[in-house]
């Protein structure tokens, strides 16, 4: 294994990240840092965590965060709120939104803005009790398609604004598109249009969305292997819920379905719970902090509350259970110094889902060991929509090339709809594991160094490198020549798209998978990542 080193300093969990040379400090709690285009995949990530709005500019109505969201109360006014740079022309502005009060007209809404110039030019993605609209200014409806929007229910926007070209998404499906050149620039922001609401999760990436009239052929790097007759291809994603891949196999994984139900608030209560034996759901409420391991027992279901609950500081464990029937959903997972964040041996029946996990020392990345880490003939296990950034070791699949005696026929994991985003190596890193499946994931700025890579199949073993979207990574994939020390495995690669990124090597053929899923269609890929990835999106 290679020894560790030191990538630059991580971004905090309020970053804004300035491409314009007019960009100037809004607040101390937006960060900015010059980068070139290349390398600001990210622009401006809040969710509002620490409890302020510090560097968002608002005008009318009345806004404050509250419950852990951005919240505007006033449904008597078209309030708005922006934050970022002028310059900011390529761009996806994500959020999710929910409506407490809409107006009793029927065309005011709640949404995202786009190349804000001001408070009257803009252009913006809204939801109404009756339809979903791509508006230029509050009033001026460019697009539009029916939808029922519900007060007290969550919704994922996305608009994406391209050159002249305006596509807007909800929960990930791309669903109104239009044409409109009169502002190439602009700030991101938040819209209640005489409609109250809160707001949360906001990202923005310099991110291109699909056109108008059709998706963009992206290049990849397609092998001559066919799909397979249980795989097929989609314009739209899965829908960001719902158990996908090799931890539906051999009678699959419900976690605490059917038992009890218990919240807890403590770290100590955390460990308790989880190390009980017997079914249930256990249910995180807010952020626990606590120095150890949490032993996972069999039959769990490990969920956070909203958008800012999880663990640090701590590893969980599952490990010496076939089957452990455990699923860790909805968390905020810091990582601990020494360990792995989610520790994964001799153990089988596994979903990791819907989770953030990024290091928390922010001068020290090396302090922290893998993600998520699965040896020890692991199996049927499924790592899915989930943001795993600024950390190097990542996950690993299988520990050691001397271990093949009990990891060959084992090691069996979907990796789907994940974001990758400055992590430097392992995203996974594959010894003996067949079919390990990679597939729709979204790759960004790994590329501390001339060793970074994302994926990398050794030791003879089988990945299927589907669909995926890699931008500015060093190398996509390693499999012929080898990892390290470590012999060469095999992988197909077909349909990805890399920009600035180094190729996907390919090598042999891996076996068929048994299960049934549809691969994303590449184009789309980014944009439904980056809006239904993460914790708070379920």
């Amino acid at each position: 294994m290679q020894p560790l080193k030191h990538p630059p300093r991580p971004l905090s969990r309020r970053t804004l990240t300035a491409l314009g040379a007019g960009a100037t400090v809004l607040a101390t709690a937006l960060v900015f840092t010059v980068a070139t285009a290349a390398n600001a995949a990210t622009l401006l990530s809040d969710d509002v965590a620490d409890g302020n709005a510090n560097g968002w500019s608002t005008s009318g109505g009345s806004w404050s965060v509250s419950s852990g969201a951005y919240a505007q109360s006033s449904a008597s006014a078209s309030a708005k709120a922006s934050a970022g740079s002028t310059s900011w022309g390529t761009a996806t502005v994500s959020a999710r939104v929910r409506a407490t009060t809409f107006s009793t007209n029927g065309s005011r809404g709640i949404g995202v803005t786009a190349r804000v110039q001001s408070t009257s030019n803009f252009y913006a993605l809204v939801i109404t009790p009756t339809a979903v609209q791509l508006r230029k200014g509050a009033t001026t409806t460019l697009a539009s398609a029916p939808f029922s929007a519900t007060t007290g229910t969550w919704y994922t926007l996305s608009l994406s604004a391209t050159g002249g070209s305006l596509v807007g998404s909800v929960n990930g499906s791309a669903v109104v598109s239009a044409s409109d050149g009169s502002y190439p620039t602009g700030r991101a922001g938040l819209l209640a249009n005489y409609t109250a609401g809160s707001f949360d999760d906001v990202v923005v990436t310099d991110a291109a969305g699909p056109s108008p009239s059709q998706p963009p052929s992206s290049p990849g790097t397609p092998s001559s292997q066919q799909p397979s007759p249980s795989q097929s291809q989609s314009q739209n994603p899965n829908p960001p819920t719902g158990i996908v891949g090799w931890a539906t196999q051999a009678g699959g994984t419900t976690g605490g379905a059917g038992g009890t139900t218990v919240t807890v608030s403590t770290w100590a209560d955390l460990r308790t719970q989880a190390q009980a034996a017997g079914t249930r759901t256990i249910l995180v409420n807010g952020m626990l902090s606590g120095s150890g391991t949490i032993e996972i027992s069999a039959n769990k279901t490990i969920r956070g509350v909203g958008s800012n609950s999880g663990v640090s500081g701590t590893t969980l464990n599952i490990e010496d259970m076939s089957p452990a029937n455990v699923i860790i959903q909805n968390m905020q997972i810091r990582g601990v110094p020494g360990g792995d964040a989610i520790q994964i041996e001799n153990a089988t029946h596994i979903w990791i889902d819907h989770n953030t996990m990024q290091s928390t020392i922010e001068s020290d990345v090396d302090f922290y060991d893998g993600m998520i880490d699965i040896t020890h003939a692991g199996d049927y296990i499924t790592v899915s929509w989930n943001i795993i950034r600024d950390h190097w070791k990542t996950s690993l699949v299988g520990h050691s090339d001397g271990n093949g005696s009990e990891d060959i026929g084992h090691l069996r994991i979907t990796y789907h709809h994940n974001w990758f985003d400055r992590t430097f190596e392992r995203s996974p890193r594959v010894r003996f594991g067949e079919t390990v499946h990679v597939f729709n994931n979204y790759y960004t700025n790994v590329n501390n160094n001339t060793s970074s890579y994302a994926i990398a199949s050794t030791e003879n073993a089988g990945v299927l490198v589907e669909a995926n979207v890699f931008e500015t990574v060093q190398q996509a994939c390693w499999s012929a020549s080898g990892y390290a020390d470590s012999g060469p495995g095999r992988l197909v690669a077909r349909n990805n798209s890399l920009t600035n990124s180094g190729p996907c090597e390919v090598n042999g053929t891996v076996a068929a998978l048994p299960y049934s899923y549809t691969a994303e269609n590449v184009a789309s890929v980014k944009a439904s990542v980056t809006a239904g990835a993460g914790a708070g999106r379920i």
